[in-house]
């Protein structure tokens, strides 16, 4: 008798889908001959993963209309010319819209699965609500600085950036209080303005937090139970980011801003010839920066170490001539580069 422990893995696994779908991937590679693997085999799998949803809400949408059924494996993939890809709205993003534990529908020949909530953020920024709590300039101040250093934060931007101030609460915790508990469900992320708090993991201590230091990001992120109790050691204060503004500021926004970025390199011209995915790994690594009128932002015999792009704006490029003056060459504006 076998014990589910026992069970393989794969063993529910369709071989013959799953060697059609690996099949497919094989070919397409050998065909692309992409420079980067492992972002062109994830366009791969999201595109399909994005079609079978599509279907599939579709099939709820109009549940008795009679259809062709469409192949989520056919041989219409091609991730550098497919015009799907090319959509802001569902390029990047995979939706999780359809209840995840809803009694299925009469059977469309697919496998049901059953999800947690996704990761990747969904279509439905228009419908978060920004949380302002009253605060004093003081209180402001000091949740800036709080979350100035913290990794999270530093490539928001300053709307975003005040959006945290807004969202944050101030919570003091006296000593021995158990602030988060292992296995309870994340409602918050936490900033530790002052004070020490150990972290234990079934009864067993396994490191402490004091200023400037955060947690319960990972419970929010991927909507898993607590992994560990923080229990504070000492009077604190802590700064707590509801999870639904988390979410919204720290994956929301960040997914916008990343279509926003492919958008703008597909009119910039030495990007044009690239392939979609190739564009996705700029995109990831570009970062605003903002400069004020008459800034300099890169001076002449100055070592580079910045490619910039403008993205909105205009910045005036001066040469330096031989008696020392400087001559203005030219003006650029969005989608010029230099550097």
């Amino acid at each position: 008798m076998s014990h589910p422990q026992d069970i393989h893995p794969f063993a529910q696994v369709d071989s013959e889908e799953y060697n059609v779908l690996i099949s497919e991937l094989n070919r397409q590679v050998v065909e692309h001959q992409p420079e980067d693997l492992l972002q062109f085999c994830t366009t791969f799998f999201l595109k399909k993963l994005e079609d079978e949803r599509a279907e599939s809400r579709q099939y709820d949408q109009h549940p008795l209309a009679t259809s062709q059924h469409h192949q989520s494996l056919g041989p219409d993939f091609h991730p550098s010319l497919d015009e799907d890809m090319h959509d802001d709205e569902e390029r990047d993003t995979i939706s999780d819209d359809m209840p995840s534990l809803s009694v299925p529908p009469p059977s469309r020949g697919r496998r049901t699965s059953v999800s947690a909530e996704s990761m990747q953020p969904s279509h439905n920024q228009e419908d978060y609500v920004k949380v302002v709590i009253p605060k004093s300039e003081d209180q402001r101040a000091r949740i800036r600085t709080a979350i100035g250093n913290n990794f999270l934060f530093k490539n928001l931007d300053e709307e975003q950036y005040t959006d945290v101030v807004n969202a944050m609460v101030e919570k003091r915790e006296p000593v021995n209080t158990h602030v988060i508990e292992q296995g309870a469900v994340g409602d918050y992320f936490y900033i530790v303005e002052s004070g020490n708090l150990d972290c234990f993991i079934n009864g067993k201590k396994v490191t402490s937090y004091g200023p400037g230091g955060s947690f319960g990001e990972l419970a929010l992120m991927y909507n898993a139970p607590r992994a560990a109790s923080i229990v504070a050691v000492t009077d604190c204060v802590l700064y707590a980011l509801d999870r639904v503004t988390f979410r919204s500021i720290l994956m929301e926004n960040t997914a916008r801003k990343r279509r926003m970025y492919e958008r703008f390199l597909e009119e910039v011209p030495i990007f044009k010839s690239l392939e979609i995915y190739e564009r996705h790994k700029i995109a990831d690594a570009l970062e605003s920066v903002s400069f004020d009128d008459k800034e300099i932002v890169i001076k002449e015999g100055d070592s580079g170490d910045n490619f910039y792009l403008i993205e909105s704006g205009e910045a005036t490029f001066y040469k330096k001539l031989p008696d020392g003056t400087q001559q203005e060459v030219m003006v650029g504006k969005k989608g010029d580069y230099f550097g």
